[in-house]
């Protein structure tokens, strides 16, 4: 699965100006507005054996590994069944998967996600838990 950055795209341009130019280690984790449409959750957990995948029809995701190693597996939507219906208000839809790409990420690596791009984020890599700090950064797709 190829991964571009859409240089055209202004909003994801944006984003990724405000990665590299942000140092995070004295922000709290939680939600933080980078403008009036782009907007970033900053989490810290635990990695996971399995979940969901999960995909989104408003935002596309930008995934950044402060800290820590997982897998982010990643399949077309259009291959994917629904386990829970859409969430208007939350942008979310969980999915099942019969084939996708594994996609290890580790301290310093993003992944962009365009609506089309389910994902199941959060994966311990080899079964191994680890502990992640990570900023996911909501781009809107208009």
């Amino acid at each position: 699965m190829k991964n571009l950055i859409n240089e055209n795209n202004p909003k994801i341009q944006k984003a990724i100006e405000y990665l590299k130019n942000t140092n995070f280690n004295n922000i709290p984790d939680g939600k933080i507005n980078i403008d009036n449409e782009i907007w970033a959750n900053l989490q810290t957990y635990y990695t996971k054996e399995d979940a969901l995948f999960e995909a989104h029809r408003k935002y596309i995701d930008i995934q950044f590994m402060l800290a820590g190693q997982e897998k982010i597996s990643v399949c077309d939507y259009k291959n994917c069944t629904t386990e829970i219906a859409y969430d208007e208000d939350k942008d979310i839809e969980f999915l099942t998967a019969n084939s996708w790409d594994d996609i290890e990420m580790k301290t310093g690596d993003f992944l962009i996600l365009y609506p089309e791009n389910a994902h199941k984020p959060s994966i311990s890599i080899n079964n191994e838990v680890h502990h992640v700090r990570k900023l996911v950064i909501k781009v809107p797709v208009n």
